[in-house]
């Protein structure tokens, strides 16, 4: 029997978003995802959050999986309004559709205007399209379902493309929002693909600093600023990434690399192990770091140089308050003799320990 997602308890808020950070694997984690698979993947993945009003905060496409930082706001109170709909429609179907749809709004409203119609009828019509709009599931479910139509036509193929349903982890706002998309952004650095992660098209930090195939990268400023300053009341707004957002979470991701003890013979012919580093050098990295005059986490640097298994299997994440409120809200889910939510981080996320929490203990193999 698999396990309840864990889901926001404030989901259906009129007021509070929630955030998630999502992870999805092909199947048998085979390299699918090359070049053309992952642009592909990158322009399903805007369009769905243009329809759906979710918010990309960062993201990562490797070759045989996917990280999401996803936030899901709200559903403006009253609903859509029709332009809005629309626009929203246009986002993944077709000009014809869209004007299918905008005729038969145009006609039901004019039946309620003349007394010949109910109101009721124009909310149905708005919800045969809204139910898929500002949810985790439905977001997730026909991003992946759309990908995998267009892969399978392209290879000739048959049958999932992903590896059983996809794992999330609820995320707080704040330090561990911005932890969380520093983790993803860094995902071609711990596998070697890269030094620096703005050298990575297919993230959000590389395409907030490349732009990418298309367009200038707004989206992707846009999200990590989001990602980085919710905490603090700001929007997706790209405008703010210039100046100090960008260089602290530049610091941030600087800090890394995956360090790595190996044995190599000397001159003389004798063996030492020394530390390899791999990532940007450590000279490049301190002169950036010294000409943005700021100081930087090292603490959390050097946490993120190696998988930490909390982000992605810990169900929820976030500072002890936050873990303790989730926790209360879903007593049901723990035995009776589980007191408390919040878990402190070992292993790997033990350099964040005290400042984020985790729900789930994970004691074992946290390598």
């Amino acid at each position: 029997m698999r396990r309840a997602r864990w889901l926001a308890p404030w989901k259906d808020s009129t007021e509070r978003p929630v955030i998630y950070h999502c992870i999805t694997r092909v199947v048998e984690r085979r390299l699918a995802f090359g070049r053309e698979e992952k642009e592909q993947f990158r322009t399903y993945l805007r369009m769905y959050e243009n329809f759906s009003g979710c918010r990309v905060l960062a993201y990562c496409l490797m070759s045989n999986h996917v990280h999401l930082l996803l936030e899901v706001p709200p559903m403006a109170a009253g609903g859509l309004s029709d332009n809005e709909l629309l626009h929203r429609l246009g986002a993944i179907y077709n000009e014809a559709v869209v004007g299918v749809v905008a005729k038969e709004l145009a006609e039901l409203r004019q039946r309620v205007k003349s007394g010949l119609a109910d109101e009721s009828l124009v909310r149905e019509l708005h919800e045969r399209y809204t139910y898929r709009m500002h949810d985790l599931g439905e977001f997730m479910k026909t991003l992946l379902l759309r990908f995998s139509r267009w892969f399978n036509t392209r290879c000739e193929r048959t049958g999932a493309l992903w590896e059983s349903r996809f794992k999330s982890v609820l995320v707080e706002d704040g330090l561990a929002a911005r932890t969380m998309a520093a983790y993803i952004d860094l995902n071609p650095v711990r596998a070697g693909m890269v030094g620096d992660p703005a050298e990575y098209r297919w993230s959000s930090y590389g395409e907030a600093m490349g732009g990418g195939a298309r367009g200038d990268g707004k989206k992707a400023r846009a999200g990590l600023v989001r990602a980085l300053m919710a905490h603090k009341g700001y929007e997706a707004d790209a405008r703010h990434w210039a100046g100090e957002v960008s260089k602290d979470y530049r610091m941030l991701l600087l800090a890394q690399g995956e360090e790595k003890l190996q044995e190599v013979v000397s001159e003389g012919g004798g063996r030492e192990v020394k530390v390899v580093r791999k990532g940007i050098r450590k000279e490049v990295a301190e002169a950036e770091l010294a000409q943005l005059e700021r100081s930087r986490d090292v603490a959390l640097g050097k946490m993120l140089r190696s998988r930490v298994r909390y982000f992605t299997d810990g169900a929820v994440l976030g500072s002890r308050g936050f873990v303790d409120e989730v926790f209360t809200c879903c007593r049901d889910r723990f035995g009776t003799t589980r007191k408390d939510g919040a878990r402190k981080l070992r292993g790997n996320g033990a350099a964040a320990a005290g400042r984020l929490w985790s729900m789930r203990d994970l004691r074992q193999a946290i390598g």
